[in-house]
């Protein structure tokens, strides 16, 4: 028996992998977060199959279930929204199911920076302007962030954010950031991404709270922050195809490789 960790996307169903379609239409269990995944995503479970929806149960209510489906020996496809590693609160079920000997497997999925990402139709790495990304959240009602990942911190960077359950507190984002980024830098607040209520909402620092606010946008939402986000940029092509800078694969401009045989 194993417990399948899976990464179901942003929510839209075709951005589920065919690997974990396959394990959750095998899977005589299947416990999914309702609240962030749609029923479509599991829909595949085989007929019969105990699919629960685990948006109301507690640790030791969803432990339960896997306890109850090893003694019976059947796999469950326990179902995440995003991708599992990345604010999943898989870390607390796995150590109970090493405790109890229980076996599992983590199925990545698309994360949701990635699927805003698409949705805006952008890079959020652009060459001499940003080339690293934060994941971070604000601590709010939920577990107090470590010292020292603070907003005002990644702020130091010039680095892309990508700021997760922090929709209700744009101004806090807009107070840390601004210092750091200025009060024009672009914002990207992606609500529901992959949802058929999709929306995208762009502004800047010094604007975006309120389009939120008039939009009433209170949960769901992933925040994008930085200057790779503006929609049009005068920026230095990548060194990736430059013809005059080879790699392995590519010979400087005008220079044939010779083949040896050989070797």
């Amino acid at each position: 028996m194993t417990v399948y960790f899976i990464g179901a996307g942003p929510g839209d169903p075709e951005l589920l992998t065919l690997k974990a379609q396959r394990i959750i239409s095998d899977c005589p269990v299947c416990l999914y977060a309702g609240s962030l995944v749609p029923p479509e995503v599991v829909a595949c479970a085989p007929q019969g199959a105990r699919v629960m929806d685990t948006a109301a149960m507690t640790l030791d209510d969803t432990h339960a279930e896997i306890r109850a489906a090893h003694d019976r020996g059947e796999d469950v496809a326990r179902v995440h929204s995003g991708d599992p590693s990345l604010y999943g609160a898989i870390a607390e079920q796995i150590r109970r199911l090493k405790a109890d000997g229980i076996d599992y497997q983590i199925i990545p999925g698309v994360p949701a920076y990635a699927a805003a990402a698409a949705a805006i139709g952008q890079e959020l790495t652009i060459p001499e302007i940003a080339q690293s990304i934060v994941l971070t959240r604000l601590s709010m009602q939920s577990t107090s962030m470590p010292p020292g990942e603070t907003l005002e911190n990644f702020g130091r960077s010039g680095a892309t954010l990508a700021i997760h359950l922090a929709v209700r507190n744009m101004r806090e984002i807009e107070r840390q950031l601004t210092p750091h980024y200025g009060s024009d830098c672009p914002v990207v607040v992606a609500y529901r991404v992959g949802w058929p209520d999709q929306q995208i909402i762009r502004g800047t620092l010094s604007d975006i709270r309120a389009a939120v606010r008039a939009a009433k946008i209170t949960r769901t939402a992933l925040i994008l922050v930085g200057p790779a986000l503006a929609e049009s940029h005068d920026f230095t092509d990548s060194a990736l195809y430059d013809p005059a800078k080879p790699h392995v694969l590519r010979p400087v401009a005008g220079v044939d490789l010779v083949e040896d045989h050989n070797t």
